[in-house]
C-alpha cells in the first residue's frame, strides 16, 4: 500500500533472472496512489503521496524464480519528521492486504532504502516516521517563570487563609481556598509534566544505517508514536484540575452575586456542601466520560492514546481540520470551559456597573471611593472569575505574527495568575500587612542587636566579683586574687548600679 513518503523516483529496479532459453518477459507499472490497494493492517494517517511498483510475467502465476531489487530514495520533510523504520512488501491476492512473504530488507548506501523480493507481483515500502517535535524555549522560560510565581503564592495564600479564618470572618474562605488548591495543582503538573518524556527517547534520527533491517513486519501505521501510559495518566489530571478551576471560577462568580446583587444573607443551608460537589465532582464525570467513551471506541489500537492527548506534549489532542465536531478537547473542554466564561463575564459585568462602580449620591466627598480602589476591586473579581482566559480565543487568529503576541500576553496573565491572587487577595488584607509589620520589626531589632558589640562575658564576670567581695567569710581568702578591672569592666558595673537605683 502506501509508499509513505513522496518518492522522487524509482532509482533502480534489476530482474535477475537466470538466464534460460525459455525466459520470460515482464512488465512493470507504477501506480501514482494507494485507492487500488486499502489495507486491513496498514492504516495511513499522513497526507504525503503514496506509489505501488508491479510486475507481472507473461504468465498468470508469480515467477518464483525471479528475484528483484529496489532501491528507492525517500524525499521528506527532515525538520519535522524522523524515519523511523520501512517494510518491504508486496500485495497478496488472495488476502487482499500487504504481505512480506519473500521480501526482505537489505543495507543499501545512504540515503537509500533497498529491498529484495523474489517474486514479482505488487511491490510497496511501507515506511513508518516520527514527528520531530520543537518547543519555542523562550516561551518555556516565561511559562516556567509564571508557574513558580503563581505556586508560591497560592501556596502562601491559601496557609494565610486557611490560618486566619476565624479572624476575618468571613464565608469567601471556603470558594477562595478551593479555587486556589485546584489552581495549585494543576501548576505543578504543568511544570513537571506537561512535556512528554518520549522527546528525550533516541530513535534512528533519520539515519538509515540505524534501521533494524531483521524486522519486516507489516506496520500498523504510516506514524509511529511511543507508548506513554504516565503522559496519558498526566494529559487526563491537567484536564480534571484546570476544568475544576474554572468550576470554581463559575462557583465565585455564583457566590458573590448572590451576596452583592441578591444580597442573599445568610446563603441557603448545607450551600458550602452543595458547590464542593459541584466543583470536584462535575469534572471528575466529564473527564471519566470523554476518556471512556475513547477508549471504547479505539480500546484495540495500541495508539488509542493519541485519540484523547497530543504526542508533542501531555494535554488533550488537537482535532484535525475535518474531525473537529467529533474532538474531546471540543466537546469536553472549550465547551463547557466557553459556557463557564460567558456568564462570568455576564456576572462580572452586573456586579462592576452595580456594585464596584455605583455611584452613591449620599456619601459625602471625604467618603466616596477612590477610582483606584475601584480599580483594585474590579481587578480583584477579574482574576477570580478568570476573566483574563478569553485572550485564548484570541490565539485563534490565523495572522502568526498577531497569534504569536496574543500567545505572550496570555501566557504572562494567566501563568502569574496565582501571583495576582496573592496580591489582591492577601497581601492587601490590613491582618497581613499588620503581621508582615510585626516580623519585619522583629527581624530589624535582631539585626540591631547582632550588629552591637558583644558584652555578655564583661558583665558576668563583674557581676561575679561583685558576688565574692559581698560574702564577709570568702573576702579574705580571694583578697589576693583580685585584679583592678578594667575600665570597661568599672563602666559596666556603675551602669549597673545606676540602673538598680533608678
Amino acid at each position: 500500500m502506501p509508499v509513505e513518503m513522496l518518492f522522487k523516483e524509482l532509482l533502480l529496479l534489476l530482474i535477475m533472472m537466470p538466464l534460460q532459453r525459455n525466459s520470460k518477459a515482464c512488465g512493470f507499472v507504477v501506480y501514482q496512489n494507494d485507492k487500488l490497494f486499502q489495507s486491513k493492517t496498514f492504516t495511513a494517517k499522513s497526507n504525503f503521496s503514496q506509489k505501488i511498483i508491479s510486475s507481472k510475467t507473461d504468465e498468470n502465476e508469480q515467477d518464483q524464480s525471479a528475484s528483484v531489487d529496489m532501491v528507492f530514495s525517500p524525499k521528506y520533510n527532515q525538520k519535522d519528521f524522523q524515519l523511523y523504520s520501512y517494510a518491504c512488501v508486496y500485495w497478496n491476492l488472495s488476502t487482499r492486504d500487504w504481505d512480506t512473504y519473500g521480501c526482505q530488507k537489505d543495507k543499501g548506501t545512504d540515503g537509500f532504502l533497498r529491498c529484495r523480493c523474489n517474486h514479482t507481483t505488487n511491490f510497496a515500502v511501507l515506511m513508518t516516521f516520527k514527528k520531530d517535535y520543537q518547543y519555542p524555549k523562550s516561551l518555556d522560560i516565561l511559562s516556567n517563570i509564571g508557574c513558580a510565581l503563581s505556586i508560591t503564592g497560592l501556596a502562601l495564600t491559601i496557609i494565610f487563609q486557611i490560618v486566619t479564618r476565624k479572624v476575618r470572618k468571613t464565608s469567601v474562605t471556603w470558594v477562595l481556598v478551593n479555587l486556589c488548591i485546584s489552581m495549585l495543582i494543576f501548576n505543578l503538573l504543568f511544570v513537571f509534566g506537561i512535556e512528554n518524556s518520549n522527546k528525550n527517547l533516541k530513535t534512528s534520527d533519520g539515519d538509515i544505517n540505524d534501521i533494524d533491517l531483521d524486522n519486516n513486519d507489516v506496520p500498523q501505521t504510516d506514524t509511529i508514536n511511543i507508548p506513554n501510559p504516565m503522559c496519558t495518566a498526566i494529559a487526563a489530571l491537567l484536564h480534571y484540575f484546570l476544568l475544576v478551576t474554572f468550576t470554581w471560577n463559575a462557583l465565585s462568580a455564583a457566590q458573590l452575586y448572590f451576596l452583592l446583587i441578591r444580597t442573599m444573607k445568610p446563603l441557603p443551608r448545607h450551600f458550602i456542601l452543595f458547590i464542593s460537589l459541584i466543583g470536584w465532582g462535575v469534572p471528575a464525570i466529564v473527564v471519566a466520560i470523554t476518556v471512556g467513551v475513547i477508549y471504547s471506541q479505539n480500546g484495540k489500537n495500541p495508539q488509542w492514546e493519541l485519540d484523547y492527548r497530543q504526542e508533542k506534549i501531555c494535554w488533550l489532542a488537537i482535532p484535525e481540520p475535518n474531525g473537529v465536531t467529533k474532538s474531546p478537547l471540543l466537546w469536553s473542554f472549550i465547551v463547557p470551559v466557553t459556557i463557564i466564561l460567558i456568564s462570568n463575564v455576564a456576572i462580572f459585568i452586573t456586579i462592576s456597573i452595580k456594585v464596584l462602580w455605583k455611584n452613591n449620591q449620599n456619601l459625602t466627598s471625604t467618603k466616596k471611593v477612590s477610582s483606584m480602589k475601584k480599580i483594585v476591586s474590579t481587578l480583584s473579581v477579574a482574576v477570580v472569575f478568570g476573566i483574563t482566559w478569553i485572550l485564548a480565543y484570541l490565539m485563534l487568529v490565523n495572522d502568526d505574527n498577531i497569534r504569536i503576541i496574543f500567545s505572550y500576553i496570555f501566557c504572562l496573565f494567566n501563568t502569574t495568575q496565582g501571583l495576582q491572587i496573592f496580591i489582591l487577595y492577601t497581601v492587601r488584607t490590613k491582618i497581613f500587612q499588620s503581621e508582615a509589620s510585626k516580623v519585619l520589626t522583629l527581624l530589624s531589632s535582631i539585626e540591631r542587636r547582632k550588629s552591637l558589640p558583644s558584652v555578655t562575658r564583661p558583665r558576668l564576670r563583674v557581676r561575679m566579683y561583685n558576688f565574692l567581695r559581698s560574702l564577709p567569710t570568702l573576702h579574705e581568702h580571694f583578697r589576693l586574687l583580685e585584679t583592678s578591672p578594667s575600665t570597661e569592666e568599672i563602666t559596666l558595673s556603675e551602669s549597673d548600679k545606676a540602673k538598680e537605683s533608678m
